[in-house]
């Protein structure tokens, strides 16, 4: 055990890629989030989307998971999933979330953190009816988070509900659709040497405007 310990506290790597200070982002965190995503994208980054969603249940435990990103814009971070699920039973009685991107290849990594709604029930139609018939399928499927006995279960359902809509349009269940997270504050974090990294926050202002300052690494 001591010697497998030993192996992983000398896992490391110093950070040399890119500097970031207060004077070269944007005024506006979407447009300093805008410029690292394209900059990600065009890095071709695998599963560049993917970012970890953190709720908190009843208990105040805090509970987090990867999810895609499937749009954003200056009103929030959106992304899709079941309603009845965990995460969604967490955001239901409590809003406050957080988001995290980490690009490992550029050595950067995003935090968002804000408030979480549902959105417009035709925005979820629009998203849904995009997918892969066997996505669309698997949404009502499986009972996101809950005890199963075995796979069988779900791909039981997953048979019937084949079966039940043939080739008709699979609808939306009214128990999966989409989510916006609001920010109320962004961390954009650039790795550097020795560990003394740059970390940039916007907070958000009552009148609208964004505090941008640098935190200690």
């Amino acid at each position: 055990m001591q010697q497998q310990s030993h192996s992983i506290a000398n896992i490391r790597r110093d950070y040399k890629l890119q500097t970031l200070s207060e004077e070269e982002v944007a005024v506006s965190p979407f447009l300093q989030f805008s410029k690292w995503w394209n900059e990600a994208v065009e890095s071709h980054i695998d599963e560049v989307n993917a970012m970890t969603l953190a709720t908190v249940d009843s208990a105040g435990n805090p509970h987090a998971r990867i999810v895609l990103l499937k749009d954003y814009d200056e009103n929030g971070f959106v992304f899709f999933t079941n309603y009845n699920s965990n995460k969604g039973k967490e955001m239901e009685n409590n809003p406050n979330v957080s988001l995290v991107f980490f690009w490992k290849e550029l050595e950067r990594q995003v935090r968002i953190e804000g408030s979480v709604t549902k959105i417009a029930a035709a925005k979820s139609d629009e998203y849904f009816f995009s997918r892969p018939a066997g996505s669309r399928i698997g949404a009502w499927a499986s009972p996101q988070s809950s005890v199963i006995t075995s796979r069988k279960v779900i791909e039981d359902n997953f048979l019937i509900t084949e079966q039940k809509f043939g080739s008709e349009q699979i609808p939306r269940p009214e128990h999966w659709g989409g989510y916006i997270v609001a920010p109320d504050c962004f961390e954009f974090w650039q790795g550097r040497s020795s560990r003394l990294h740059d970390r940039i926050r916007y907070k958000s202002s009552i009148n609208g405007s964004w505090k941008v300052e640098r935190l200690a690494p």
